[in-house]
């Protein structure tokens, strides 16, 4: 596999910036892909991957990419290229992903592995420098995984950093700055921001809660007290229920067999409740006790957290329910404004058409469900037709049919002369 560290200004005339691209895919070279991704081998079951632009796009042959094939299954892709540390150098990863299938659950994100990582047994376990992406699962996760591996742990995220869950093909951006600082963009806007020592737990706290400090046994932290001047009311206790003075003894009450009669209770309308005494401010207070920091022994700075040694390979390692997202438009580059251009000369250029195919897709599924939902109509309706007239010519049979009198009843009818007479 030839692997070669490319300049976007070569890629995109008129470019202005002198950027080092690191990997670029587009899969604009039809099935040569596959010379350049290999599927791991650790399961026998892995889904599988296949070039297509989808059922919508903005351009057939531009819009191509890597779609997921298969439902309820594992995937295991990556590609290789050189070697390079990004220290004391921005490190942008940036793609594409469409979830054409209405995603239920399923990831959408990519793996950035060392170098050294042996992509035949490529698996979930691999460790991997960073993990950026789209993960969706029903309603309750739907965010943009930011995920760090450092000193061998990873670490992900503190903040909740929501993703795309439409059907169209959505830009993502990760930008990681040697200022130990990052962006996370989606459609080449900004959504999230931060430095990395503040939004993840990569380091311990520089400041902790001093363990000699203890709060002084008469720290009075009490805003208000009760009235020592205050006092309860002579009349002030009575009794929650009474008896209700208005009821009588029923007529047929046996006090043999029903016991002694008493009268149901009912609340007292003179019932205070318990008493407190009436709140005043404490003279003694001395306002919330804080617990006094001191500087944590076991912290120490780190101004190379941002720095991987060893990035070569881009894996696309995730589980799918529902298969039908396409991945595409990958790059990995030094320079934010690159990126940002590429990004807009890709996705930029065929999210509007995408758009428009969907939506005129949309409105053909629409117009054909009225007709069918019509035709099914109109045949209930010949139907329902056709059983009156049914019902009509069974009725005229049945007047046809009618018996006439018998033997008997002929001869007590009087003659037809008599009749006529009638």
């Amino acid at each position: 596999m030839k692997l070669a560290l490319v300049s976007l200004a070569v890629l995109f005339a008129g470019l202005s910036v002198d950027a080092t691209v690191y990997l670029q895919e587009q899969f604009l070279d039809g099935d040569a892909w596959n010379s350049r991704w290999l599927e791991s081998k650790h399961k026998l079951d892995y889904g599988k991957f296949k070039l297509t632009s989808g059922k919508f796009y903005g351009d057939a042959e531009k819009d191509k990419g890597l779609q997921t094939s298969q439902d309820a299954r594992f995937y295991a892709l990556s590609t290789r290229f050189e070697p390079f540390s990004n220290e004391g150098k921005t490190l942008v990863i940036q793609f594409t992903v469409k979830h054409e299938q209405k995603i239920d659950c399923g990831g959408g994100y990519v793996k950035v592995f060392p170098a050294d990582l042996d992509q035949a047994e490529m698996h979930g376990e691999s460790q991997y420098y960073i993990m950026f992406g789209p993960d969706i699962c029903g309603y309750s996760t739907k965010k943009v995984h930011v995920i760090f591996n450092y000193k061998g742990k990873n670490h992900l995220i503190k903040k909740e950093v929501k993703c795309k869950d439409d059907e169209m093909t959505h830009l993502y951006t990760l930008i990681l700055r040697p200022d130990q600082t990052y962006e996370v963009k989606i459609d080449n806007e900004k959504v999230e921001s931060g430095t990395l020592e503040e939004d993840w737990d990569f380091l311990p706290p520089k400041r902790i809660k001093d363990p000699e400090a203890k709060k002084p046994e008469d720290w009075d932290d009490r805003g208000k007290i009760d009235d020592p001047e205050d006092t309860k009311p002579e009349d002030w206790d009575k009794p929650e229920n009474i008896p209700d003075p208005d009821a009588k003894k029923p007529d047929d009450w046996d006090e043999e067999m029903d016991g002694e009669w008493e009268p149901p209770m009912i609340p007292n309308p003179e019932y205070k409740g318990e008493w407190k005494p009436k709140q005043i401010d404490n003279p003694n207070y001395k306002g919330a006790w804080v617990h006094p920091e001191i500087d944590n022994p076991e912290y120490t700075p780190d101004s190379s957290i941002y720095k991987f040694d060893n990035i070569g390979v881009l894996g696309l390692d995730l589980w799918q329910v529902k298969s039908g997202t396409i991945f595409d438009n990958f790059l990995i580059t030094d320079d934010e404004k690159a990126a940002e251009e590429f990004g807009a000369e890709t996705w930029g250029v065929t999210k509007e058409p995408e758009k428009k195919m969907k939506d005129k897709q949309e409105e053909e599924e629409r117009k054909q469900r009225e007709e069918e939902k019509s035709k099914k109509d109109e045949d209930a309706e010949d139907e329902e037709d056709e059983g009156d007239d049914d019902e009509e010519e069974e009725e005229e049979e049945d007047a046809t049919d009618e018996p006439g009198p018998t033997e008997e009843e002929e001869d007590d009818l009087p003659p037809k002369e008599v009749k006529d007479e009638l």
